[in-house]
């Protein structure tokens, strides 16, 4: 890696005073740091400021919310993997980021905006000068899918399928108002552009209703520790009587945004059991669509996503679905 090019960095006390300094061209936001940073020293980015969040105490809050919580952006990896009051999906989620100190850094808000990641684009600036530049950066060709007119780059973050099958709402943050949205509408299926934030939008928190049922998060990786996902599965499932009550399921490493997977509504009121596991890794398979963006085969990644959503699936039936 290269060093850091120059910037100014700026310690705003309030969200509003972050937004607007955000909003100036070549500004960027950083709270822990564990994503931008390699970023940068890999070339990846040049910004001329860059405007730190960890000044700003609202965003270190978790607090009760309307039945639920609410999570400020800056709260801590750490600290969401050890928070009993926090669900099963996300504690998981946070826990399998990356090593204890990455997770002492890393916030909520900065791995839900985690740039999505490519073989192509991932690399120092001299490798790809030689290999040719991509669509993601200073290329006009994706080298994962050349006659596609998008980048194809993965999104790779943890915690935004948890948040997904939990149902949470975002809450995004301009130097003059407050928006909460589904969460789902951060994102849209476009690696070189994947998050839905206009200039001066800051992710301020996430809202979780009170959890139904179980939840968890499996993940399949190549080292067991540290690596970034090749798939990952975070599932919220609901149990009466045996059967499927409620069932939802989200998806990373597989596509250019967090996937909330379709299609799960016909399969509540079935029994919990193998035909089920069947049926659903069927539904996964139809919807990953891993592309040439890690060293592992689209393929594996296709089918390991299904086997992490049958195994969770049966995990969370032996659990017994109860909260």
């Amino acid at each position: 890696m290269s060093s850091l090019p120059p910037f100014a960095l700026l310690r705003p006390a309030t969200l509003e005073a972050a937004a607007r300094l955000a909003a100036e061209p070549q500004a960027r936001l950083v709270a822990g740091g564990t994503g931008l940073l390699p970023n940068l020293r890999r070339g990846l980015g040049a910004p001329r400021t860059l405007v730190s969040l960890e000044a700003i105490e609202e965003l270190r809050r978790i607090e009760a919310f309307e039945g639920g919580l609410r999570i400020g952006a800056c709260v801590s990896l750490r600290r969401l993997a050890a928070s009993r009051e926090i669900p099963a999906a996300l504690r998981e989620a946070a826990r399998s980021v990356g090593a204890p100190a990455h997770r002492a850094a890393a916030t909520l808000g900065g791995n839900l905006c985690l740039d999505t990641r490519c073989l192509y684009y991932n690399q120092g600036e001299e490798w790809r000068r030689a290999n040719g530049y991509c669509l993601k950066l200073g290329g006009d060709t994706c080298h994962v899918a050349p006659q596609g007119r998008r980048c194809r780059a993965a999104y790779s973050a943890d915690l935004a399928p948890a948040l997904l099958a939990l149902r949470a709402q975002v809450e995004i943050a301009r130097a003059d108002s407050r928006e909460v949205r589904p969460l789902e509408d951060l994102f849209q299926d476009d690696g070189a552009d994947f998050l839905r934030l206009g200039p001066g939008e800051i992710v301020a928190a996430v809202r979780l209703p009170a959890p139904r049922g179980r939840s968890g998060y499996a993940k399949l990786r190549a080292r067991g520790a540290i690596d970034f996902p090749l798939a990952g599965v975070a599932m919220a499932l609901e149990l009466r009587a045996g059967r499927v009550a409620g069932l939802r399921i989200a998806l990373t490493g597989t596509n250019s945004r967090p996937l909330l997977l379709a299609g799960t509504g016909a399969l509540e009121g079935g029994e919990a059991g193998e035909a089920l596991g069947a049926a659903l890794a069927k539904l996964v398979q139809k919807q990953a669509a891993p592309m040439r963006t890690t060293v592992s085969a689209a393929d594996y990644r296709r089918q390991g996503a299904a086997v992490l959503a049958r195994r969770l699936l049966g995990r969370l039936c032996k659990e017994g679905g109860s909260s």
